[in-house]
């Protein structure tokens, strides 16, 4: 999956907008809260799990192609390699596991 798919993808689901917060980094928001951080091509920051035990699940699959994201890692959040073994049906899923946990929390009122 290319970059612009995979951002495409993600502007793709209900009231997703793209967002760069930081100088050259893309992520895609809905409501004001980010559910994918859009890497350089080759990677994917996503929400895998409401807890850090959750999201180690995919560190367990891949330990070549799943890390653990800085700073926000604690809360679920893991990188997930776009040119390794994690297939785009997986990264697609990964999304939308992202963007359904995001869109859950948000209140009733800002929710697409």
């Amino acid at each position: 999956m290319s970059r612009d798919e995979l951002i495409g993808y993600c502007l793709a689901k209900p009231g997703a907008w793209r967002d760069e917060p930081w100088e050259g980094d893309t992520v895609a928001k809905v409501g004001d809260k980010i559910f994918a951080f859009v890497g350089d091509g080759n990677s994917l920051g996503v929400k895998c799990g409401r807890s850090r035990d959750e999201a180690d699940e995919w560190l367990r699959r891949f330990p070549r192609d799943a890390t653990v994201m800085a700073y926000i890692g604690r809360y679920g959040w893991n990188s997930l390699s776009l040119r390794g073994d994690i297939s785009d049906e997986e990264i697609m899923e990964a999304v939308d596991a992202s963007y359904d946990d995001v869109v859950a929390r948000l209140p009733r009122s800002r929710r697409p």
